[in-house]
């Protein structure tokens, strides 16, 4: 392959990753913590929205705690959905650019 093709093979390369990175920070992900926190994350792991369930009546402190511990496990579990589909979706590039000497 001359050098000119392996250039514009890159380059429809860099572009079709820039396009899935794209893609997964425009992605929604959502989880739910104990039937009464759902967060939802956009792939950039910016916290779009956190709902709590209507039924959740607080009866003292120890209830905000857990409240609070839900919230955090579901953004945390967001944030591993997220990593994941970016470890899916980008594992062919970097099966590609291993080689590469830090190219990408």
């Amino acid at each position: 392959m001359n050098q000119a093709a392996l250039i514009r093979k890159l380059q429809k390369m860099q572009k079709e990753m820039e396009q899935t990175q794209q893609e997964i920070d425009e992605t929604v992900f959502t989880a739910s913590a104990g039937g009464v926190v759902t967060v939802e994350v956009y792939g950039t792991k910016e916290i779009k929205s956190v709902q709590v369930s209507k039924d959740f009546e607080a009866e003292g402190e120890e209830d905000y705690e857990m409240l609070g511990d839900m919230i955090v496990a579901a953004c945390n579990e967001t944030y591993k959905q997220i990593d994941k589909t970016i470890q899916e979706k980008m594992a062919k590039y970097s099966a590609l650019t291993g080689g590469m000497g830090g190219l990408f």
